[in-house]
């Protein structure tokens, strides 16, 4: 085998075989998204991830049709449940199917019940998941989630149906003081 071959097999090992990045590292880079306006399907009101600074924001990619983010979105429900609603800790689910509209999104938050945000992303915003985290986070039944820290950082969540306990243990380190 020549140098080149070899070293190129020890670099994939090297890079396929290191441990994943403890939660109090950004696992992605803060980005332009997190600042590009979205509006809430219930209210009609403009936000931006930014608003949120300061707080720990968790984000979730959905569609209406994915039995997954229903199940997925439970789970958040509980989690907020579970830490007596910290006023510290936001949720957002972005619907990242480009034919879905507002009002489809805001049937689908009023038949389930859920109380956190929930708008559809702007193809700049879906292009920007795609392209920095990977294109898994346009899969919504990956239940793909990141979260954004207080300073802004980003941090991406495993992929895969997560219970409330998962989330928990994942969120409830950033919500310390």
């Amino acid at each position: 085998m020549n140098n080149r071959l070899l070293f190129a097999l020890w670099a994939l090992c090297v890079v396929a075989c290191q441990a994943p990045a403890s939660a109090a590292t950004p696992t992605a880079p803060a980005a332009e998204w997190l600042s590009v306006e979205l509006v809430d399907a219930r209210s009609g009101e403009a936000f931006g991830l930014t608003d949120f600074a300061g707080k720990v924001v968790l984000v979730e990619t959905m569609a209406t049709w994915c039995p997954t983010c229903i199940r997925q979105g439970q789970a958040i429900e509980a989690l907020h449940a579970q830490l007596g609603e910290p006023e510290d800790l936001v949720s957002i689910s972005l619907n990242v199917d480009p034919n879905e509209d507002r009002e489809l999104l805001k049937g689908y938050v009023e038949e389930f019940g859920f109380k956190w945000r929930f708008a559809v992303a702007p193809l700049e915003v879906t292009r920007a998941l795609g392209n920095l985290y990977s294109a898994q986070y346009l899969n919504p039944p990956l239940a793909p989630m990141l979260l954004v820290d207080r300073e802004g950082g980003v941090h991406l969540l495993d992929f895969g149906l997560k219970d409330v306990e998962d989330l928990r243990a994942f969120v409830e380190p950033f919500l310390e003081p």
